[in-house]
């Protein structure tokens, strides 16, 4: 039988030893661990990981390849992106989570009455043919493009919300001061390559990484109202969370 220590030293490719520095780098980066902005000389990771140099520089072509990194010859690797991380603790609006980076910008893109396909209409828990409100927007941070949100909203609130400020406003904050508080939301979250149009409108590569969620945002009194599909940039934000485990 093959020990542990025989399949790694043995038997693992350069690749996946690659992938292994690549990830717990970029997990370091995500935490603010080079505070200087310039990452460790190849020497001391091969060292900390205990792999290989060839290995090491595979990962830092991973990470810069990704963006988060570049080399400077006579410098060092440095960062030179981190992504913004959106907490999954809450029911919070994008504006809401990310208060701290900065402000969020809207772009309204479309907004008004729709008749939606069946199953739209049938996960707001609305008959067939029964109209909704379509909103669009494009949010930006520092005036960068993160995400794509594609909102369907039940026809009442909606159309009372078309009214409000939606340039400058999280949709919740709005349905909360329209129709009172929020209850809870089913939330999926899925990665998917960008297609032309959401890439050319997040200014992202044709066919680049994206985080796609839809959540399905239901009030206190478990009425569903706003089923959202949100594509995220995946080279500029990353999903945290606490889970705890109860048995």
């Amino acid at each position: 039988m093959t020990s542990a220590v025989e399949f790694n030293d043995a038997r693992r490719l350069r690749a996946d030893r690659a992938r292994q520095v690549a990830d717990l780098l970029r997990c370091q980066i995500q935490r603010g661990a080079f505070e200087s902005g310039v990452l460790p000389k190849e020497e001391r990771i091969v060292a900390e990981f205990g792999t290989t140099r060839n290995a090491v520089r595979d990962a830092l072509d991973l990470l810069r390849a990704e963006g988060l990194v570049e080399r400077l010859p006579g410098v060092g690797t440095l960062v030179t992106a981190v992504k913004v991380p959106h907490g999954l603790h809450r029911l919070l609006g994008l504006n809401e989570t990310l208060r701290e980076h900065g402000s969020i910008v809207n772009e309204l893109r479309a907004g008004g009455l729709i008749t939606p396909p069946r199953a739209i209409s049938a996960r707001l828990g609305l008959p067939d043919g029964s109209p909704v409100v379509y909103v669009e927007r494009l949010r930006r941070l520092a005036d960068v493009p993160l995400s794509l949100d594609q909102t369907y909203l039940e026809p009442e609130l909606g159309e009372a919300l078309l009214a409000e400020d939606l340039e400058h406003e999280d949709i919740f904050v709005l349905i909360e001061r329209l129709s009172g508080p929020l209850g809870r939301a089913d939330l999926t979250v899925e990665a998917v390559n960008a297609d032309p149009h959401s890439a050319a409108v997040l200014e992202a590569p044709r066919g680049a990484a994206l985080l796609l969620a839809e959540r399905l945002t239901h009030l206190a009194d478990g009425r569903p109202v706003d089923l959202e599909y949100i594509r995220f940039r995946g080279d500029r934000l990353t999903m945290r969370g606490t889970l705890h485990r109860s048995l």
